[in-house]
């Protein structure tokens, strides 16, 4: 923040200074001696207490510390006279390497190496962002609502504080009583918000004033918000503004500097040398030779030069100062310039300096940690490398896609993240000069980064790691499906509804694994594939059943969930590949029985998977991914896994052969209940009540769509699932499977006949649809359906012309166009010439309005397809 009693500065020797202010009347400068064995970096300053960051990252303060904001655990100030200082260290970060500090009034930030952010101090309008719970803080304490993004700022205001992530994103909490928040209102902030309006805009940096806020765009712009009574926003105007906006007055300068005063704004252009400032001038911290407040920037008095490159031969050029950095705190304002002689470029807040931020995981950190584990193998420096390798924020910020600045368009659309880069730092890390690194980053995944993964993650910056993972080469060894693969299927199982529709979820197309491309998806399906198929091998190994299950259900459930996005980037044509084609009902065998594991899971999955009767509807259902089944009501220890309930890993032959079995084991229940009443009915001596233990249909060739609908009506529900048998009358063949297969024939062929009216025959296609009229009962069209049901049941395959529109409505999938074109090749393409005719003047080329010609038996009937479509002319908006 800013300084109001004390100015410290930086001589060349390192030697850290004080400059003492009583109210602007006298000066004094003291060397500070107290630190004068630290290499200190950087200082921040609040209403009457400092921080101080030394080159190893521990920080020291001083001063008033009523509230806390000396981070020392206590109350009490750390000093008692003004003009003699009494540093202490703040024991509590001491195992963390800070990078950044800043102040407040009366409150602190601190971001670590490992992206940990601190806060501690006075939390009167929750400044310090831990939540309406806490009060004030007497030490550091983590903000664990920002964990998992990759911070490249933090910054105090008065009572507000801001944290910028390495993709631009904004996020502010504390006091808005003017708007200094951004959030388009003025009530205070507890927790940090993300500052939505900002999100577009590429922010690189930010400053604070005590009510108002300035943030620099990567492009040179400038935003202010909050407070304006002195016209510290620079808006030509005194008000408050609530919402980001920019400077106007600065545009068409690329702004590369900003800094805050209490109520005042400095801007520097390098382009011109100039520095503008703006808001209370009451004391002269503007610079403009005046002490009455500015509206707009000003240019600050003073010959400023970005660089000596800008100086004309002719110039004096030694009355100049080359700008190296400008301050601005309370009602002061300060420039750092270099000598002509010895000037260096102007700092350019828009470029990080990576030292201050989150710490990256590339090819340098990686060569530097392998140095200093060679030379300092001691607990300290694996520390250090474990916090970093355990730290979803640093690896959420380590591969950035920065071709145009495509990190700065990170959304639930876009990860901003080059998975290219994280596949070949992977690669290199598998080469055994590297062994010990991975060594690391394996316990660090396996202990701490994986189990710690956040359900409710706080931005879509902090999900890149569900994106990065997955190329680590050693998910995909068979060792670590336990400690790696299925740990992190559970993380991505547990995210909330909206994380879950980043990754992919629900009816939103352009999710993340939507966008990767076909080899990273196919990689992912194969790994959980192979961890399922490994699971189903190793299932003896597992010495308690309750975690087999949790293990297996969890990869199984992500492969749900990669197979539904799948259907869907296939109905938008962007990726074309099988999905699965997985004989996984072998391998399942080599551990039980098919029979027997069918037969455990039926009251979990068959029963609601699969129809009692007609043998196959629900499972047709299931494997389209239509309605859910109903859910099973749970057992105390499930031994059996409930593959059922995932159809789409099995291929048709698995499916052929898990519905055969199904019915096998319900006829079998079936014949053992009918023999046991039977055997009941003996007992009783009731023998006229026996019930016969397979379906018997008695039929006339004659009269076989009549005798198969008494014959269907009379039976329940249970006898359907018997073995049928069926006697053609004035016929003595046993059934052996033979004559069933033939009344199946014969009584489709006669129900699928046209001349019954029920089905229109397409001789384009040779296919059969739903006619508009019949002249038979609907329950024909029961008795098809029941029909169908027992063929397959009973093992018998029976033809039906239909297309595949049918079996669609089947799976509430909605038919296209391109099911018309399969079933009525000529009026489909006819439509398709229509949507893609490229004039304007459809109405009188087609001459069409929203009605169809029926032909029935001779007649013309024009039916309409919408209320009025006779009157409704079909145009180019309405085609």
């Amino acid at each position: 923040m800013y300084p109001c009693l004390y100015f410290y500065f930086f001589k060349p020797n390192s030697c850290f200074w004080a400059v003492h202010f009583p109210p602007l009347v006298w000066s004094l400068s003291e060397q500070i001696g107290a630190l004068a064995d630290q290499h200190i970096v950087h200082v921040a300053c609040g209403e009457s207490h400092s921080l101080a960051l030394s080159d190893r990252g521990q920080l020291f303060s001083w001063g008033a510390g009523s509230d806390g904001q000396l981070g020392l655990m206590t109350t009490e100030d750390s000093v008692a006279v003004p003009s003699l200082f009494c540093f202490r260290l703040i024991q509590k970060l001491n195992q963390q390497t800070i990078l950044q500090v800043s102040c407040g009034n009366w409150h602190c930030l601190a971001l670590a190496a490992d992206g940990q952010f601190f806060t501690w101090g006075k939390n009167s309008h929750g400044q310090l962002g831990l939540g309406k719970e806490f009060p004030s803080q007497a030490s550091p304490q983590r903000v664990r609502s920002l964990e998992g993004i990759p911070l490249a700022q933090v910054a105090a205001g008065g009572a507000h504080s801001f944290a910028l992530s390495l993709s631009g994103a904004v996020f502010g909490w504390g006091m808005n009583n003017a708007g200094q928040l951004g959030l388009s209102d003025e009530e205070d902030r507890e927790s940090p918000c993300h500052v939505k309006l900002l999100r577009t805009q590429k922010v690189v940096y930010i400053s604070c004033g005590e009510e108002h806020t300035a943030v620099l765009t990567k492009s040179g712009g400038v935003f202010t918000f909050g407070a304006g009574s002195c016209g510290q926003l620079g808006h030509d105007s005194m008000n408050d503004e609530v919402n980001p906006r920019r400077v106007l007055e600065l545009m068409g300068s690329e702004v590369t500097q900003i800094a805050c005063g209490r109520q005042h704004t400095l801007a520097f252009v390098p382009s011109s040398g100039l520095i503008y400032a703006f808001g209370c001038g009451a004391r002269g911290q503007l610079g403009t030779g005046h002490t009455c407040n500015v509206k707009c920037p000003s240019p600050v008095k003073g010959y400023w030069a970005a660089h000596s490159g800008q100086l004309s031969a002719t110039a004096d050029r030694f009355k100049y100062h080359i700008v190296k950095q400008i301050f601005s705190g309370g009602d002061q304002t300060f420039v750092l310039c270099s000598k002509y002689e010895n000037s260096s470029p102007a700092v350019d807040f828009r470029i990080m300096n990576q030292a201050h931020y989150t710490s990256l995981i590339n090819d340098e950190t990686i060569a530097a940690w392998k140095q200093k584990l060679s030379e300092h193998n001691n607990a300290n420096t694996i520390n250090g490398v474990v916090q970093i390798l355990s730290s979803a924020a640093c690896w959420n910020g380590s591969f950035l896609e920065k071709k145009i600045d495509e990190h700065f368009k990170t959304s639930p659309k876009i990860p901003g993240i080059d998975l290219n880069s994280t596949r070949v730092l992977f690669e290199k890390l598998m080469n055994s000069q590297h062994s010990v690194i991975l060594e690391q980053i394996l316990n660090s995944f396996e202990s701490c980064l994986i189990p710690q993964l956040s359900s409710s993650p706080p931005d879509v910056e902090a999900m890149r790691i569900y994106l990065i993972l997955p190329e680590f080469p050693l998910l995909q060894d068979s060792k670590y499906y336990i400690t790696l693969t299925i740990p992190l299927a559970m993380a991505i199982l547990r995210l909330d509804t909206n994380p879950s529709k980043v990754l992919g979820e629900f009816a939103i197309f352009n999710n993340w694994w939507s966008q990767v491309c076909p080899k990273y998806f196919m990689k992912l399906v194969n790994l959980y594939k192979d961890a399922v198929v490994y699971l189903l091998q190793g299932r003896k190994t597992f010495l308690i059943p309750v975690l087999f299950n949790n293990y297996i259900t969890a990869a199984l459930k992500l492969l749900e969930k990669l197979y539904k996005v799948n259907l869907k980037v296939k109905q938008w044509n962007m990726i074309h590949f099988t999905f699965l084609r997985f004989p996984i009902l072998w391998t399942f065998r080599k551990t039980t029985s098919c029979g027997s594991c069918i037969k455990q899971a039926r009251g979990q999955t068959l029963n609601a998977g699969a129809a009692p009767s007609g043998g196959g509807r629900g499972w047709g259902q299931q494997v389209g991914g239509g309605r859910p089944a109903k859910k099973a009501r749970p057992s105390v220890i499930q031994d059996a896994v409930t593959l059922c309930s995932y159809p789409f890993i099995f291929d048709a032959q698995a499916k052929t052969k898990m519905l055969q079995t199904d019915a096998e084991l319900q006829m079998q229940v079936a014949v053992n209940g009918a023999n046991l009443q039977n055997v009941f009915m003996l007992l009783t001596l009731e023998p006229l009540l026996a019930r016969s233990p397979f379906l018997v249909l008695h039929v006339r060739r004659n009269n076989l769509v009549g005798d198969a609908l008494r014959e269907l009506s009379i039976h329940s529900d249970i006898d359907l699932k018997k073995p049928l048998k069926v006697i053609f009358d004035g016929e003595e063949a046993v059934d052996a499977g033979g004559v069933t297969k033939e009344f199946f024939l014969l009584l489709l062929k006669e129900l699928l006949n046209p001349i019954y009216g029920m089905f229109t025959y397409y001789q384009d296609s040779n296919l059969l649809w739903f006619s508009d009229t019949c002249f038979v009962e609907h329950n024909w069209f029961h008795l098809i359906g029941i029909t169908c049901g027992l063929a397959i049941y009973n093992s018998t395959v029976v033809d039906l012309h239909f297309p595949l529109a049918l079996y669609k409505k089947l799976l509430n999938v909605n038919p296209g166009l391109e099911d018309l074109k399969e079933l009525s090749p000529t009026e489909g393409r006819s439509l398709q010439e229509l949507l893609d005719y490229p004039g304007e003047d459809i109405e009188e080329t087609f001459c069409l309005n929203f009605t169809i010609c029926r032909e029935s038996y001779g007649v013309i009937e024009q039916k309409k397809l919408i209320p009025e479509g006779d009157k409704v002319t079909v145009c180019k908006d309405n085609r």
